[in-house]
């Protein structure tokens, strides 16, 4: 039977009977590359950049939902007290009603730190505050102030931390799986897909999970960014108008 020899780029075929082309000389099964299979049977290098990405998307989401829930029981306890405080005649009338429902409330805090000492440098006895305890007073709630703006931002920077290094964890593994690509090529002598095409396929796996850890990271630590700075704005002005209650005798 006569044979008919066709030049193909990804090798020779062979014609069959009737001069119709079949496949690859050598024959063997169609190239299929299994998601799970490369990340099992990718480089050690490889395997340590995603296990890494994978705790940082773990530890991400984590410190979302924490930072959610933070967030939002600040919001909602101290909007109570806001009107808590607006409503009581006195710092003193607002200091008897108890603060314990209150708890999540960073502005709670702070009132809590310029009554209290507010009581300490006048013996307990509502009458105006002189110069130097006034000056005191209004010290004591900037610095509680600022203690609760630490408060609220905590664990934040590691969201900033996982945004920003993730991406380029991920690159290095891509680096990698594509410089063992090459190895790969020239130690085999040949560019077939077999021996390209998984190299790749786990190097791009390694950049996906770092975009997957990185961007939640980046999203979330902008959103608390915002909400904090807004919370921080009105807890400065509200320790100043603590302080000058407190400078008027806690009206």
């Amino acid at each position: 039977m006569e044979k008919v020899l066709y030049a193909h780029v990804g090798g020779v075929l062979q014609a069959g009977p009737g001069g119709a082309p079949q496949g690859p000389a050598g024959g063997g099964e169609a190239l299929h590359l299994d998601p799970i299979q490369l990340v099992l049977q990718a480089t050690l290098p490889v395997k340590i950049v995603m296990l890494v990405l994978v705790l940082f998307s773990v530890m991400c989401w984590l410190v979302i939902a924490a930072k959610a829930l933070h967030v939002a029981r600040a919001r909602q306890d101290s909007e109570r007290f806001m009107k808590a405080f607006e409503a009581a005649g006195s710092m003193q009338n607002l200091a008897q009603q108890g603060l314990a429902s209150f708890r999540g409330s960073p502005f709670a805090r702070i009132f809590a730190v310029g009554y209290d000492e507010m009581m300490r440098v006048t013996g307990g006895q509502r009458v105006q505050l002189t110069e130097p305890q006034s000056t005191h007073v209004a010290a004591s709630t900037r610095r509680a102030a600022a203690l609760e703006v630490s408060h609220l931002e905590s664990w934040m920077s590691l969201l900033g931390t996982i945004g920003s290094t993730a991406p380029f964890i991920g690159l290095f593994g891509t680096v990698w799986g594509i410089m063992d690509a090459f190895l790969s090529i020239g130690n085999q002598q040949s560019a077939n897909l077999p021996v390209v095409a998984p190299k790749i396929a786990e190097a791009l796996i390694a950049t996906a999970v770092g975009l997957v850890a990185a961007i939640p990271a980046v999203m979330a630590y902008n959103y608390f960014v915002r909400r904090v700075g807004q919370i921080a704005d009105i807890m400065e002005g509200f320790a100043e108008d603590v302080a000058a209650r407190a400078r008027l005798g806690g009206i």
